[in-house]
């Protein structure tokens, strides 16, 4: 299918951190016009390079590339015109609808289809488990680290979910913060606070989070957020490096080249 890239209108579900690194890539391929549907309350760990956060803010920047709010399909037209990814509240992906985009993309990570259908796109691309190909995506990327990572799947679907998260210098489950109840998470900690072991990171009603291991907060979600018990809401990394919180990780980086490839595949440009 030949198609200029800069002809292509992308809609992606989900602006957290994998969502976002997939967005970053396709702009620097010089696929533009973006826009990003997302819940009214985002819950990224990785706030930092996450384009979410013009939720909160009004816009957003990973590695150079911004993003700003926006509230209907004006504004997201308004967004491309300041060569902006444009994110809007859409929990039910409306925008898909009315803007029509040649591809989608489920960045939700739900592990579960949460509605995508191959109907929705001429491209339609879902991360991880919980969809299959060609059935109800044309796509699934491998989202599992590992030797299968990236790897684009037109028949078939991911690896289940292992709850079990990457290992980073050599700590995996230790490294991420979960809630300990359900409720409201309280902290006083910022992204970029180096903590150590046993350091009370803060409160879910009452209930202490603490540090795994020593290391840097790579990641961790708006104090004030309602989550549930389990649910992750921050992430040490041992490697210490203050650069690293702002910058896409090779996980991410992956997946984003894939998608990149996919949609390669189609439009033979």
């Amino acid at each position: 299918m030949k198609t200029e890239l800069n002809q292509l209108v992308v809609g992606i579900k989900g602006a957290g951190e994998m969502a976002s690194a997939v967005a970053w890539r396709l702009y620097l391929a010089n696929i533009r016009a973006i826009f990003m549907m997302e819940t009214p309350q985002p819950s990224a760990v990785r706030r930092a390079v996450s384009f979410s956060e013009a939720v909160y803010k009004g816009s957003a920047t990973v590695e150079g590339v911004e993003a700003g709010k926006v509230e209907d399909a004006d504004g997201i037209q308004a967004a491309w015109n300041k060569k902006a990814v444009a994110v809007l509240v859409d929990p039910h992906w409306t925008a898909v609808k009315t803007m029509r985009p040649q591809i989608v993309i489920d960045a939700i990570l739900a592990k579960t289809n949460m509605g995508t259908a191959t109907t929705e796109a001429a491209l339609v691309i879902g991360l991880g488990p919980g969809f299959t190909a060609p059935t109800d995506v044309h796509m699934v990327i491998e989202t599992n680290r590992g030797h299968n990572l990236g790897r684009i799947i037109t028949n078939g679907g991911a690896e289940s979910n292992t709850g079990i998260p990457g290992s980073i210098g050599g700590h995996a489950e230790q490294r991420v913060l979960r809630a300990p109840a359900e409720g409201l998470f309280k902290t006083r900690h910022s992204i970029t606070d180096l903590v150590k072991t046993g350091e009370v990171i803060g409160t879910v009603e009452e209930e202490k989070v603490l540090a795994g291991i020593d290391g840097i907060l790579r990641g961790l979600i708006r104090s004030g957020s309602l989550v549930s018990k389990g649910f992750k809401i921050g992430d040490i990394d041992p490697r210490k490096d203050k650069s690293y919180c702002y910058t896409i990780s090779d996980k991410a980086r992956a997946i984003g080249g894939s998608v990149l490839e996919g949609i390669m595949r189609v439009y033979n440009v």
